[in-house]
């Protein structure tokens, strides 16, 4: 700027010919100039800055680190059944010669300052709450799991290695709570992974909230400890792959692997188990460079392509399956909640991570799920007459094969299947099928639609027979509980971000509101036991005593990103775990 003022000043200086019109005329052109400069140059509004560009130039930690290696070296266990030699190599592709990356996000227009104003309320709301609960938990349940809010203590239940710190680093990253986020690293570097609260350690619940939540934090922070931490995690769970046929356990006996001990394989687990290992892992070796954890997730993806149109329902897996037999094929009972609902959400997310040249088995495992839950899980549910216009809705259901094969749609519904329209627009987008997004909108409308039903705002746990006391088109709400669950507004986040519509933030506001009313306590939030209350004629709504750790990883992130510029945490840079951590697109 200085140099502009010196270089505009020598130009203007007068000369015996200099007429006034002239010196006018070179005033009125410096100030434009300087206005265009000023535009240029000027800052972005803080709001952006703090939430798109804070991280690029945090500065050092603000507490001091202690980083204590785990008291078991994971890396270092001599394998009892070695992997191959030549472990696979993660997919690339030549310099210019990949495919090209797809683009997920609506191209969203510059908003008005009312909507800017509206918008940024909304966030601060979600944010008041979000630190609300996270200085409840830092005061009552510090490096425990988990937050008992009425009770004000708390409790482990995932190996007691700070569940509720660890899945929530990212979303204190997003929203600028610094202090937090440095004070929660500081925490995770002395967490001892070689010593769990528990005698068996759950590889997929340590999979998705521990490693998704140190690699997430790590590729939004760059700090070099979290990454040291995910190592050691990683290293654990490739240990759970030293079996005879290298298939994971479910779950791992810490003392026994750690003296060398030999893994068995279960013979029967959720299918969601094994299919949701293939993101993080392949994750970390694309962060590492060691090619160990993505080689040892390969097999697993194999296993389900080769058996996905050999089940029952073609398409799709049977809610058990068996990692000591191989066996991904054998089962009557299909569907896309609780056991499987992960595992068809990794299929078009890895196929994402890995730039689209992981080779034919991800688009058929994605495609021939989505056309099957189509002709099979997908139904309209009958709506009261009253609604006007007719909702365009869909719900997944669940599917009974028998004997004969004749497939039998059972129409119940549960809260975890609602990641599926989410998952729909995703693949609609990465595959260029936008049938498939719009297909995706109508299941998240019935998600929407059954928060809206119920008395408080919010929907049951599962959906199934008759009682008079619930809105019609719904039959019993067969688990009353709301456990402060994400996957509604997963899905509202995602179609959100893909297809730019406004019914969705306005969805996601009246969610929040009731969310938050319902789960009100004087720390935070906790579970609701029943949302079938009628809160309209006095009823009260009862509270359990718990805080799950993915209120904050999850549900009040994506609450947070709803009302967020878009640019934060874009679908185009990141791909998100089903623990909504978000990895770096390489």
């Amino acid at each position: 700027m200085a140099l502009l003022h010196q270089h505009l000043g020598r130009q203007l200086r007068p000369r015996s010919r200099l007429t006034s019109q002239r010196i006018r005329n070179a005033a009125v052109a410096l100030a434009l100039c300087l206005t265009v400069l000023y535009f240029l140059t000027r800052p972005a509004p803080p709001d952006e800055v703090a939430l798109l560009e804070q991280h690029m130039n945090a500065g050092p930690p603000m507490y001091p680190i202690n980083v204590v290696k785990s008291t078991i070296d994971w890396g270092r266990i001599a394998p009892r059944h070695p992997p191959r030699e030549r472990p696979v190599q993660l997919p690339r592709h030549a310099p210019g010669r990949g495919p090209r990356r797809p683009r997920i996000q609506h191209r969203f227009g510059k908003e008005t300052a009312e909507e800017r104003q509206t918008r940024e309320a909304r966030r601060e709301a979600v944010r008041d709450l979000t630190r609300k609960c996270w200085d409840s938990y830092r005061r009552y349940a510090w490096k425990q799991d988990a937050l008992l809010p009425l009770s004000k203590a708390g409790r482990d239940q995932f190996s007691g290695w700070a569940a509720t710190l660890v899945d929530s680093l990212d979303t204190l990253w997003m929203m600028g709570l610094r202090d937090e986020f440095d004070e929660a690293v500081a925490a995770v570097a002395e967490i001892d992974f070689g010593n769990s609260s528990t005698p068996q350690v759950n590889i997929f619940e340590t999979n998705i909230r521990y490693l998704g939540g140190l690699m997430a934090a790590y590729d939004l922070s760059g700090r070099a400890v979290l990454l040291e931490k995910a190592v050691e995690l990683g290293d654990l769970i490739y240990a759970g792959f030293d079996t005879e046929n290298r298939m994971p356990v479910d779950n791992i006996n810490v003392a026994a692997a750690a003296e060398g001990v030999g893994l068995w394989v279960e013979n029967a687990v959720v299918s969601a188990s094994p299919g949701t290992l293939t993101l993080e892992m392949t994750r970390l070796s694309q962060i590492t460079g060691d090619p160990k954890y993505y080689d040892a997730i390969t097999g697993i993806v194999d296993l389900f392509f080769r058996g996905q149109n050999q089940t029952a329902l073609p398409g799709l897996f049977p809610m058990f399956v068996s990692m000591s037999r191989q066996d991904v094929t054998t089962g009557a009972t299909f569907t896309l909640g609780g056991c499987a609902d992960s595992l068809y959400e990794y299929f078009p997310k890895l196929h994402a991570l890995l730039g689209g040249v992981g080779g034919p088995q991800l688009p058929f495992l994605t495609r021939g799920f989505m056309d099957a839950a189509k002709r099979h899980l997908f139904f309209r549910p009958m709506l009261p007459p009253t609604d006007t216009p007719t909702p365009d809705i869909l719900l997944p259901g669940n599917v009974n094969v028998d004997a004969d094969l004749i497939a039998h749609l059972d129409p119940e519904t549960e809260h975890l299947a609602c990641f599926i329209g989410g998952t729909f627009a995703l693949a609609g987008r990465l595959f260029a099928t936008e049938d498939d997004v719009a297909v995706g909108a109508r299941l998240t409308r019935g998600c929407v639609y059954a928060y809206r039903a119920f008395p408080t705002g919010l929907m049951p746990e599962r959906l199934n027979t008759y009682k008079p006391h619930l809105p019609r088109g719904f039959t019993t709400a067969k688990d009353p509980r709301y456990i402060l669950r994400p996957e509604a507004i997963e899905s509202v986040f995602y179609l959100w971000r893909i297809t730019g519509g406004a019914e969705w933030r306005e969805a996601a506001w009246d969610m929040f509101r009731a969310v938050a009313r319902a789960t009100a306590t004087e720390t935070g939030s906790a579970a609701v036991l029943d949302v079938t209350v009628d809160v309209e004629r006095g009823g009260t709504v009862p509270l359990e005593d718990y805080m799950e750790s993915f209120w904050i990883a999850e549900t009040l992130k994506y609450f947070y990103l709803i009302f967020s510029p878009p640019d934060l945490i874009s679908l185009d840079k990141y791909v998100l775990n089903t623990e909504a951590h978000p990895f770096l697109l390489p």
